[in-house]
């Protein structure tokens, strides 16, 4: 059992990018897992694109399939290989198929997939992207292709990411790869490699772009968007103190979100995820001072035990995480926080446990994403403690976690009740073809009348009503960021 409280998942949906022109060949890729492996993605369909390759959703008809991967539950494994199970199938009927693993996965799996299962053609790890045209080649001369190995600078910052499955309004930008922490239940640092900032000029570039195509909305992205640091300026040798230099000409998070949103003031700007440990007020008081930086801040604290934190060498306590939470609500007060949590950890007491569910009270997060414990292997977790917590424990407690969530989420939701919050339209509702869909500036869905809207467009809603976790409303008027 696991359950998300967020409506932001496109989990195993083909991507799609315009057709260019003078293209012959087929791509079919699929993405699972997080936020980066998407924007990884565009990456690769971008790299591809130089190659001859225009991406489909048919994959029958496919010249080449790709499924980005994600290692950081066993599910999200498990599903990946069924896909594959899928893919073999129809190449069987169309020979000339090549099928490639690529992310999180490739890394840890490499040897299984190639070498004893033999499911795929080649295996392509995240810092690897740019060697897919040779090892395509080595593919076809008849040679099992891998390539996995991890790079200490690769950032893609010289790659202009096409935009899969757009809604051409909303869109990633990387800013940061891998990540240093160490987390003892996580893969990343294993499967991603050490943490590394890309040049805040690139990311600018971007993001100039990506407001000329009109878009309204980014997201800054990193497995720890708070460890961002660019040293830029370079070194001379006449200078004594290296380090105070670098310190000096260095550009941090803080400042280059300002960059950004002092670039564009119509954009809004988001950014994930943070890491409670590295977040600096500075931070905060970056967002508090610039009305498109939104007012959402996705903060995972995964228990709410300390004992329990410092088996995961979080690097923080309970008591720290409520101090970072009660400056954010002084200096931002309407911001809203969202979280990660673990349910199940191994040793995790049924105090342990209720330590997390009182988190959960001081805090009432907006929503987040709750999963039980699941064991990976190569992890100090996996070497140092034994997944002790029975199956039926742990998703009583993720049942129980979920629960409260569900009630914090319809009382955070119910604050904009009655209120005129701006709206940017994101897409047609699930639920009704007659109404948009769009977030408000802390991440909260909100659905209303098409009327004479579009999507793109900045609307001022007045709402009316709510489900737990969705505004409903009425448009009265454009924002003035239209």
């Amino acid at each position: 059992m696991e359950e998300k409280i967020i409506d932001e998942s496109k989990q195993g949906e083909a991507l799609v990018i315009e057709a260019k022109k003078g293209n012959s060949k087929k791509l079919f890729i699929e993405s699972y897992g997080c936020a980066m492996n998407f924007s990884d993605s565009e990456v690769v369909a971008s790299i591809m694109a130089q190659q001859g390759y225009n991406t489909t959703q048919k994959l029958e008809e496919a010249d080449l399939v790709l499924v980005n991967t994600c290692s950081i539950r066993d599910k999200a494994e498990q599903t990946v290989r069924k896909r594959l199970q899928k893919y073999n199938a129809v190449k069987r009927t169309n020979p000339k198929m090549k099928v490639g693993v690529l992310g999180c996965m490739a890394e840890r799996l490499k040897s299984k997939f190639l070498e004893e299962e033999k499911i795929v053609d080649m295996v392509v790890g995240p810092d690897a992207y740019k060697d897919l045209p040779n090892l395509l080649k080595e593919v076809e001369e008849g040679k099992d292709a891998v390539n996995v190995i991890l790079s200490k600078e690769e950032t893609y910052g010289d790659v202009a990411p096409v935009r899969l499955h757009s809604n051409g309004v909303t869109a990633y930008v990387s800013i940061t790869r891998g990540c240093d922490n160490m987390c003892t239940f996580c893969v990343v640092p294993f499967t991603r490699g050490r943490e590394r900032s890309r040049d805040p000029q690139s990311i600018l570039e971007e993001v100039n772009q990506l407001a000329k195509d009109g878009y309204k909305e980014i997201t800054l992205l990193g497995q720890n968007v708070d460890s961002y640091l660019w040293y830029g300026g370079g070194l001379k040798k006449d200078f004594k103190d290296a380090t105070a230099i670098q310190k000096a000409t260095a550009t941090n998070f803080s400042q280059l979100m300002e960059m950004v949103a002092q670039a564009h003031p119509k954009m809004r700007i988001r950014f994930s995820t943070s890491n409670p440990q590295d977040m600096t007020v500075d931070v905060l008081h970056t967002m508090a001072k610039h009305p498109n930086i939104c007012n959402h801040i996705h903060l995972p604290v995964q228990s709410g035990s300390t004992r329990i934190l410092e088996a995961m060498n979080r690097q923080h306590t309970r008591e720290e995480y409520f101090s970072l939470i009660d400056k954010i609500h002084e200096i931002i007060p309407n911001c809203m926080i969202s979280q990660d949590l673990i349910a199940g950890f191994p040793t995790e007491t049924e105090e342990d446990h209720q330590d997390t569910l009182s988190l959960m009270e001081r805090v009432t997060y907006g929503f987040g994403f709750m999963y039980v414990y699941s064991e990976r292997p190569g992890t100090m977790a996996a070497r140092k403690f034994e997944d002790d917590i029975p199956e039926a424990t742990k998703k009583r407690r993720l049942a129980e976690i979920v629960a409260l969530q569900r009630q914090h989420s319809e009382i955070r939701t119910k604050q904009f009740l009655n209120q005129t919050v701006e709206v940017l339209i994101e897409k047609q509702s699930k639920k009704n073809e007659h109404e948009w869909s769009g977030r408000n500036p802390q991440g909260l869905v909100v659905v209303f009348p098409k009327e004479h809207y579009k999507v793109g467009d900045f609307v001022m809603v007045k709402t009316h009503d709510c489900t737990s976790a969705t505004l409903i409303g009425k448009g009265v008027g454009y924002s003035e960021n239209n």
